[in-house]
């Protein structure tokens, strides 16, 4: 291909195409019709030897060589907008923008209502939306831009091009109904760690996004020798303490989801009978917005939040 005959504008085309998956879409986002926009991509088909985007039904589905020139072109796009943009300096006040995370209720409940009460006094017009997600969607829903951020605990090794910084430890608690009847005659007070064999014979609720029957807390069981029974499993952590409070059931929950719960519900809380590994819970997010004045801001208020949460 000569580069020097190349169309620059057909990379806009192409990079609305990873995004919106749909000739219409895309032409919808960048102003361009649909003739124009196909007709772009029969050029960028030329230029490029290949297909690129495979129709499947009412998608375009990118090709490999397609999905590997996506970040390629997106940050290359990014770089040219942030070099020719005369922004002037970040005013919060000024920012009209909807920001989208990811993460489980755990964030939603302890996380929004303050982030946006943190927020909307100083930037009124800015909006919020959180969308329930498993974390092996983080990389996808990075990568698309379907979300600015995510909200998750330490998932692991990861690619170079997302982002992450730590925001918070998050202990284990064992939340249980005020009037469980076994823990009272037991005669352990809140606070105190509940006994192992009495841990064990309580049936347990656990918080699983795929239904999954067991968790952090089996495998730390059975490296002692020990085992539980998982009775009731929920998607949700807020779910679990309710069910918790109305029943006979115990769960070991984050500490701070479980202390949020506990205002409102009648639970106990107590101290794990043996040593959990506390959770690293991180903010994620493309590197490509690293030094976003927008995006910093924003992360900077997350971390904010997670500070007072400790």
């Amino acid at each position: 291909m000569n580069f020097a005959s190349f169309d620059l504008n057909l990379l806009r085309v192409f990079d609305a195409l990873i995004r919106e998956r749909s000739v219409t879409r895309a032409g919808e986002d960048i102003g361009l019709s649909q003739p124009a926009v196909s007709n772009a991509l029969a050029r960028l088909r030329h230029h490029l030897s290949d297909e690129l985007f495979v129709r499947r039904a009412n998608d375009m589905v990118p090709t490999p060589k397609a999905e590997a020139l996506a970040d390629t072109i997106r940050k290359a796009l990014a770089d040219i907008e942030r070099a020719i943009a005369d922004e002037g300096p970040f005013r919060p006040q000024d920012l009209d923008q909807t920001f989208t995370f990811s993460g489980a209720d755990y964030f939603s409940v302890l996380f929004m209502p303050r982030l946006y009460g943190a927020v909307a006094p100083v930037a009124p017009r800015v909006r919020f939306r959180m969308v329930e997600s498993a974390t092996v969607d983080i990389q996808s829903l990075l990568r698309d831009s379907v979300i600015d951020m995510s909200l998750e605990r330490d998932v692991g090794p990861l690619p170079d091009w997302i982002s992450s910084v730590p925001m918070m430890q998050s202990p284990f608690v064992v939340a249980a109904a005020k009037d469980n009847s076994e823990i009272m005659d037991a005669r352990v007070k809140e606070g105190e760690a509940l006994p192992l064999d009495l841990f064990c014979r309580l049936p347990h609720a656990l918080r699983s996004a795929d239904g999954t029957m067991s968790g952090v807390i089996d495998a730390a069981l059975d490296k002692i020798g020990e085992t539980r029974r998982v009775a009731l499993a929920l998607p949700h952590f807020h779910a679990v303490a309710n069910a918790v409070a109305k029943s006979g059931l115990i769960a070991a929950l984050p500490e701070q989801s479980a202390r949020e719960a506990a205002a409102s519900l009648p639970l106990a809380l107590f101290k794990p009978p043996f040593e959990l590994a506390n959770q690293e819970l991180r903010l994620y997010w493309h590197r490509r917005q690293d030094r976003s004045p927008p995006h910093r801001w924003m992360r900077a208020q997350v971390l904010e939040i997670a500070r007072t949460l400790v």
